[in-house]
Order: structure tokens, then C-alpha cells, then sequence
């Protein structure tokens, strides 16, 4: 059975380990590079991709070094980054030698996909730069393009992964040359919070060359460093006098919608206005004002099956929300693509079960005082009615959904550069329904240094809800420790989440249980004069995962293996895993509409083949086969892709397919998900894109077709016809017809006065 007392002893010991850690550890920068910038002012630099100001000849020179595969080792892959300095700007040269610059790889000129859709992804010839302007070794700015100049850009809470979904005002230029490529970027200093007077930024940049898979790096170029790890950063000096204006930034926008909802209601026209207000405190602590906020421009979820008897989580993609995103983040390895627990969930304000909650005004700050972290939101809601669906779905007393008020806070105190404390709370329900409020302590020591230059993570974290909430333990706490390093990546944690525990702004799947995990992936890389010199590395991967609920009974189990996961030296790659389960069932469960897998004990093994082709290929095609026993029968899931791109990246083209058959006792099912996403690019400033999807949990198929034209960094033009169909299959004579069309045009501008 669970125990609050000895949790909170146990969770209370473990702050105090982390303290002591820090104390006893103290960090040192004496191996950091270290680079002055060029300053400037006023620049005469023309942002066009050519080096060819005298200003980038008087500029000091910083030289990038293979970190993988082959630490240090002499590349002609030769990379130099010059850095200028105005009042109010930052420029970055790149120049990129290549031996074939005739092969470079471009898969796109959208924005935010440089790395592919999932983020984390090499497809394409990349430089990126690494910015730590507090000087806290952990919050940052990620910022990186393509040898086509599509820009990406995110922001960094923590040392393995960036937030790719904030959007800064920022611009870049590439150019071609007969021995390689170059870029500028120029990013102004009012898009970015630093500490005013702060003589020595973090400093980190790279280059990715995907046809060889090499990685360049100017700052600590090892097989175990990450480019998101602030603490392994250099420094860079001459941005002390930075200015930022009068601090304030305007950004209304107007918008005309169509819409119609065929067979509910007839066709509707709209016009509003709003925007938002910008405005520096100072140059660390940001506010921002919306008014009348609206998301027409949002790219629609990607739709997933759904299998398991848990909820399915979809990332947050409104720009408003998106912003300050990683102050947020909340303990350690409880977020990520399949979160546990994440205490504060912006998703829960303005959508309700997915459909739109109209916003009246927000109101959020984000940014730093001293070695404090803060982040506050207050959003106010406006009444409205939602479908009858959603009613159902939720068990609302009536359509008609109150306007509320939803606060989120937190505050972190950064003791040294190991060692970040934090609280966290909420307060609201989307649904105007309850009394809800929750609290939540974190910590996380991180190092860069154990043994030398290892990676070591160690988090604790506790939080509780109030309010109207169930019955049972309102308490939730958990620790993990992390060594992800290039050789061993392991990794330990117990969280327990009480059955009380209801975040109703945050995301919680499984409440009233504890989960166990942990793991250990041997990666190595196998010697060039061996026999094994075709492979680039090896993923020997094991992970166990296992939930019990309050009384101490096992609800789940499952012990994932690889014992083959090869990346070749082509970039193509190769797996097989061994994935055993146990389910225990107190309650039916309907697996998909009518068939319901009942009540009791359930061992199955799952078996999966894949195969993908290098990402940096033109045309990219991979399989994913999942197949074995499942709850006392079979299930057979197929996963299939088929990618291509036009040598310069104006076109794409991307084919998935998802096809699952289950033959089970309880009855057999075919669950079926069908995308097409389709874009043509006229520069990396104007994009027209479409993405069809189809499922049959829904029978629906939807478009979401979305022109971009970005006039200028900041001021944007979007064009978005969203339309779907149903899928009748009662009628033999009627295969679809039309469900729903909206057509939005929004004009958004930015004045930085």
C-alpha cells in the first residue's frame, strides 16, 4: 500500500542529497572555450548569406570540430563562425566548406521542420547556434537553419531536448559557392531576455552534415555532450551592452472567417480584431497582454489510434501559450512524447475536450529576477455553448460552459548551476465546474562533469491537488535518476500519483498508481578496422516498466528489448524488440466500439521489425511491423511511410499509412489512420501546405490547408481553408459527404516602437 508519510521521508532525503550534491560539486568553466564578439555600431551588414562586409573580415574566428563520430578527429567538413555585435543585434557568419556541395541536403523550407516533423530528426544540412543569455547554465535559446535558410527555433529547459514550438522574430539568408555554402543570421536583441550588464553569455554552435552523419561543434565536441546542455557551453563575450529599445512590443491582428457546419447550422461570416502587448519590465522579466485571442492560423493535431484504456496526449501548438513554455517544465523525465504527469497543461485553457473556448484577455509574465525563475498566467474565458459530443464525452450538466478564470504560476530558485529548486501551482477548471487547485515542489541537480565528463541527472518532486476532488490520497511524489551518455544510457525512477490527484489544468493519464521504471541501453560504436565497420552504432536497448495500484496489486507490466537496433554507416538503420506485457482488468474495456475485452489477468507478447532509410535521402520510404499475442488473441499493426523532396526542398511529399487488425475473443476490429501532407515553397517566407487525414474511429476525412507568407520577420499573412467530410457507411449509395468548411484570413503585424 501506498504511504504519504514515508513518501514524503523518503522524498525529504533526497532534497537533502541534492543540496549536499551541489555543495560538494562545485561546477567549474575552466574548459569552456571562450570567443569575444566583433562590436559594431551601427552594422552596414546586408543580410543576403555572403560574408562580404569588411566588417566579417575584422571579425575573430571561431573553428568548429567533428564531435561525432569521430571526436577531433581532421574533416573536410571545415566550418567558421564569425559573430557582430550592434547596439541592438547579434549577426552570425557561417562558412561551410564542402567537397560536393552539389550533394547538400534540403528536405524543406517550412518553418520549425529542419529537423523533421518530429523535431529530432537530421534530414538536412543545419548550423545551429546555443544561447544561455541569463548565465543559469539551464534556460536558453535554440536557434537553426538549413542550408535552403528555413528557420527553427525553440526554447531549452532542460540538457536533452528543446521546445521547437515558440516562434521568435529573427531572420537568416544562405548562399551557394563552389566549395561549400554560407550563412547569415541576424537575430535583434528585443526577441531574446538576457541579463542587462551581463559581460559573458553561454555560447554553443554546430553543424550537421546528414549525408556523412557528422556533427561539428565548437564547444565541448564529445560523443556524451548534448547541444541542449547549457552547462557545456563556451562563452561569449562583448554582448554587455546590449539594448532593447523602450522594451515594448504591439502585435494586432484582424481576421475574416467563414464557416459552416453542414445539416447544424448555415453558413456564418465573421470579422474581430485583437493582438497582443508586449511589454520588457526589464530586460529579464517579460508581460504580455492578449486581447480577444484567436488560433485560427494553428495547424490541426495529428490524429493517433488509440489502444490502451488511457487518454492520448497532443503537444501544445498555439504561438501564445508557446512562448515562456520552458518555465514550466516541472521534475524530471515527466514530460517528453508520452508525459506521466505534467502539473500545469496549457491545452486545458481555450480547448475543452478539443473544441474552442473563446478567450477574452490573458495576462502572462515570464522571465528572471536575481538567481529567481518566474512564470505567471491568468487567462479569462468567455461563455459559450459546445457540442453535444463534447457533453457527452465529459458529462457536463448542459452545453453551456461558464466564463472562468484559470491561473498557473511557478517560481525556481538556482542555487548554482547544478542545483534549480521550484514550486509550482494552478488554479481553475476549464470546465467551470469545480474548485481546483494545485501545489508542487521540485528538484534537479544535473552535471556534466560525474567521472570526468559524464552526464548525471538526479530529480525529486511532490505536488497535491485541493479542492473538489475524489475521494483517496491527494498526493503525488517521484525521483528519478539519469545517466544518458553516447556509451550507457540508464536510468531509474518511482513516481506515485494518489487517487486523489486530479490537476484539472494539468495532464495526468493514470492517476493511483506507482510506477516503476528503469533502464539500461550499451550503444556502442564498432571499430572502422573491424568487422563490423559497416555499422555506424549499436542500440542494445532494455526498459521495465511496472504499475501497481493503491493497494499494492500489479495493474501492468512490460519489459521492452532491442537486441537489435543498428544504425548503419549509410544512415539506413534496422530493429527487432521483444516487448512482453501483463494487463490485470478490474473493469471491461472497450478496446474500440463494440468490442469490449472483459474483466481479468492478461499476459501477451508483442515482437516489432522496422527498417528506415538514411533521412537525408531524397526519397525516404521505412516499415514498422508490431505483431503477436494480444489480451488472449492476436494483433497485427503496420506502419509504412513513403517521403520525397525535391533537390531544393520546394516540394514534399509525405505518405502514412497505419493499418491495425485484431482478432481477439471479445470480437475482431480494423483500426485504420491514412495522412497525406503535401507543400510547396516558393522561399522559406511563403509556404502552402495541405494535410489530409482519415481514421475510422471517426470515418472522417479532413484537410487543413494553410498558406504562410511571411512579409517580414514578425508580420504574417495566413490563408486556411479547413474542410471535412463524413464517411457514411450505413447507406450503400452515399460513401461521404460534406461535415464542415471554415476559410480564415488573418493579418497579423508587429511594431517594435
Amino acid at each position: 500500500m501506498f504511504s504519504a508519510a514515508g513518501s514524503i521521508q523518503g522524498l525529504r532525503l533526497l532534497l537533502v542529497v541534492l543540496v549536499l550534491l551541489s555543495v560538494n560539486h562545485p561546477s567549474s568553466a575552466t574548459d569552456r572555450p571562450s570567443s569575444a564578439a566583433l562590436i559594431r555600431i551601427p552594422s552596414s551588414i546586408v543580410l543576403d548569406g555572403r560574408l562580404d562586409e569588411p566588417e566579417w573580415r575584422d571579425a575573430p574566428v571561431l573553428r568548429l570540430v567533428e564531435q561525432s563520430p569521430k571526436p577531433g578527429a581532421a574533416t573536410p567538413y571545415e566550418t567558421e563562425v564569425r559573430i557582430i555585435v550592434s547596439d541592438d543585434r547579434i549577426f552570425f557568419g557561417f562558412q561551410c566548406k564542402d567537397p560536393h556541395p552539389d550533394r547538400l541536403s534540403i528536405h524543406t523550407m517550412r518553418r520549425d521542420e529542419t529537423m523533421g516533423q518530429d523535431g529530432q530528426t537530421h534530414t538536412d544540412d543545419t548550423v545551429s547556434i546555443v544561447l544561455d543569455t541569463y548565465g543559469d547554465r539551464r534556460t536558453g535559446y535554440f536557434f537553426q537553419i538549413n542550408a535552403a535558410g528555413t528557420r527553427t527555433d525553440g526554447l531549452i529547459a532542460n540538457p536533452e531536448s528543446a521546445s521547437l514550438d515558440w516562434d521568435g522574430i529573427w531572420d537568416a539568408r544562405t548562399a551557394r559557392a563552389t566549395d561549400g555554402w554560407s550563412a547569415e543570421i541576424m537575430i535583434p536583441s528585443r526577441t531574446l531576455s538576457f541579463s542587462r550588464g551581463l559581460r559573458e553569455w553561454g555560447l554553443n554552435l554546430e553543424r550537421y552534415v546528414p549525408r556523412e552523419r557528422l556533427a561539428l561543434r565548437w564547444s565541448s565536441p564529445t560523443l556524451d555532450s548534448l547541444l541542449y546542455d547549457l552547462s557545456r557551453t563556451g562563452t561569449l563575450t562583448g554582448v554587455g551592452d546590449l539594448q532593447q529599445g523602450r522594451g515594448i512590443e504591439i502585435s494586432p491582428y484582424g481576421i475574416g472567417k467563414t464557416k459552416e457546419f453542414y445539416g447544424q447550422s448555415p453558413r456564418k461570416w465573421q470579422a474581430t480584431a485583437g493582438g497582443e502587448i508586449t511589454w520588457k519590465a526589464t530586460s529579464q522579466l517579460t508581460t504580455v497582454l492578449t486581447l480577444n485571442t484567436d488560433f485560427a492560423e494553428t495547424e490541426v493535431d495529428t490524429r493517433q489510434i488509440n489502444l490502451t484504456r488511457f487518454p492520448l496526449f497532443f503537444p501544445e501548438k498555439r504561438a501564445f501559450f508557446l512562448e515562456g513554455t520552458n518555465q514550466y517544465d516541472f521534475g524530471l523525465g515527466l514530460g517528453g512524447e508520452s508525459p506521466q504527469f505534467i502539473p500545469f497543461f496549457s491545452r486545458q485553457i481555450g480547448l475543452l475536450d478539443g473544441e474552442p473556448i473563446p478567450i477574452n484577455a490573458g495576462l502572462k509574465l515570464n522571465g528572471r529576477v536575481g538567481n529567481w525563475n518566474l512564470a505567471l498566467l491568468d487567462v479569462q474565458t468567455r461563455e459559450t455553448s459546445v457540442s453535444p459530443q463534447v457533453v457527452a464525452d465529459l458529462s457536463l450538466p448542459s452545453p453551456r460552459v461558464p466564463g472562468t478564470n484559470l491561473v498557473a504560476g511557478r517560481a525556481s530558485y538556482d542555487f548554482n548551476e547544478n542545483l534549480r529548486i521550484g514550486t509550482i501551482f494552478t488554479n481553475g477548471d476549464p470546465a467551470a465546474l469545480r474548485h481546483n487547485t494545485l501545489a508542487g515542489i521540485d528538484a534537479i541537480w544535473h552535471t556534466s562533469k560525474f567521472q570526468g565528463n559524464k552526464n548525471l541527472l538526479l530529480g525529486a518532486w511532490s505536488a497535491t491537488t485541493q479542492g473538489d476532488v475524489g475521494p483517496g490520497s491527494k498526493l503525488g511524489w517521484g525521483f528519478k535518476i539519469d545517466y544518458p551518455n553516447d556509451l550507457l544510457d540508464c536510468n531509474f525512477g518511482i513516481n506515485e500519483y494518489g487517487d486523489g490527484l486530479e490537476p484539472l489544468l494539468g495532464f495526468l493519464p493514470r492517476p493511483g498508481v506507482r510506477h516503476t521504471s528503469i533502464g539500461c541501453n550499451y550503444q556502442p560504436r564498432p571499430s572502422k578496422d573491424g568487422p563490423f565497420r559497416w555499422i555506424r552504432q549499436e542500440f542494445f536497448e532494455n526498459q521495465y516498466s511496472r504499475y501497481t495500484d493503491t493497494r499494492g496489486i500489479v495493474e501492468s507490466w512490460e519489459y521492452f528489448m532491442a537486441p537489435v537496433n543498428v544504425r548503419f554507416e549509410s544512415g539506413d538503420r534496422f530493429e527487432f524488440n521483444w516487448d512482453p506485457h501483463a494487463e490485470t482488468l478490474l473493469t471491461p474495456f472497450e478496446v474500440t466500439p463494440g468490442v469490449v475485452i472483459p474483466p481479468g489477468s492478461y499476459d501477451f507478447t508483442r515482437w516489432r521489425l522496422e527498417a528506415q532509410t538514411s533521412e537525408h535521402r531524397s526519397l525516404q520510404f521505412g516499415t514498422t511491423t508490431w505483431f503477436g499475442t494480444f489480451y488472449n488473441g492476436h494483433l497485427m499493426q503496420w506502419e509504412n511511410y513513403l517521403r520525397w523532396t525535391s533537390p531544393r526542398g520546394r516540394i514534399q511529399l509525405d505518405l502514412e499509412l497505419e493499418n491495425d487488425f485484431g482478432h481477439i475473443p471479445a470480437g475482431n476490429f480494423v483500426q485504420r489512420l491514412w495522412s497525406a501532407r503535401t507543400a510547396y515553397a516558393w522561399s522559406p517566407n511563403l509556404v502552402l501546405s495541405s494535410f489530409i487525414q482519415y481514421d475510422t474511429a471517426s470515418e472522417n476525412v479532413g484537410t487543413n490547408t494553410r498558406l504562410r507568407w511571411t512579409i517580414r520577420p514578425g508580420n504574417d499573412l495566413f490563408i486556411v481553408w479547413n474542410r471535412g467530410w463524413q464517411r457514411i457507411v450505413t447507406d450503400p449509395h452515399v460513401s461521404i459527404v460534406p461535415q464542415s468548411d471554415l476559410v480564415a484570413v488573418k493579418l497579423r503585424w508587429t511594431f517594435r516602437p
